[in-house]
């Protein structure tokens, strides 16, 4: 199982004080030291974190694959096509929320989606949607034209007891299970930590996971490299 590290959140802690340390290049160049397999960023139209020339040094100095979560605003397929990732995350973006509420409803925006992941593709950019672990959202991801999605494991990370739990990770690996049927090839991600990351790997259909905030908030007490090393002795 492969590891994508979301790098957002030390542009966050950057923004606290509006200065430029800490750097998410230099963090995105010692998590690929310490064997992730991916970058990953969101450029939001807000620019709460992650801004333009992030992206831009980051397109020039990852080696793995950079995968830019993005909503579907013209603004930002603007920049994707200019900058062209290795991969484009599709996902919904609302101002006020503090971080990706659900995933991308793509059955009830099936046009702009659609539309959005054909500019994307023809540009070269593979698509990607984050999407909840449900069958009417992996069918109409797949009438998209994407070859993968992301499903989204809040509810999973977010369930407190065993049967939550249980039934959680039961919906996530049906919703798998059911997306390689149609030929997609199935990632996750949201609320994955050292705690609770252990039982996901165990879903076979799952081939990456993303993580972000749980690796950066382990780096403050062990460093940026054995958090992703940490992580990646857990998951593989």
């Amino acid at each position: 199982m492969k590891l994508g590290v979301n790098v957002d959140h030390v542009a966050t802690l950057r923004q606290a004080r509006r200065i430029d340390v800490p750097d998410p290049v230099l963090a995105a160049q010692i998590c690929e030291g310490a064997g992730c397999d991916s970058i990953v960023c969101h450029l939001r139209q807000d620019r709460r974190h992650i801004n333009d020339k992030d992206l831009d040094e980051l397109r020039k100095v990852v080696k793995t694959k950079l995968n830019l979560e993005m909503s579907c605003a013209q603004e930002i397929v603007d920049i994707a096509l200019r900058v062209k990732p290795d991969q484009a995350t599709l996902v919904p973006e609302r101002r006020e929320e503090v971080t990706t509420e659900g995933g991308l409803d793509a059955a009830a925006n099936k046009k702009i989606v659609r539309d959005v992941v054909k500019t994307l593709s023809s540009a070269g950019i593979a698509v990607s949607l984050f999407i909840d672990p449900e069958k009417a959202q992996i069918e109409a991801a797949k009438a998209t034209g994407v070859e993968c999605i992301e499903l989204h494991t809040g509810r999973y990370a977010n369930a407190c007891t065993g049967p939550e739990i249980a039934s959680e990770l039961a919906t996530l690996s049906e919703s798998a299970r059911f997306a390689r049927s149609l030929g997609l090839q199935v990632f996750a991600g949201h609320g994955l930590n050292y705690e609770n990351v252990k039982e996901i790997t165990e879903i076979n259909d799952i081939e990456e996971l993303n993580i972000g905030h749980s690796i950066i908030s382990r780096a403050v007490f062990v460093g940026l490299e054995n958090a992703v090393k940490e992580m990646l002795d857990l998951i593989r």
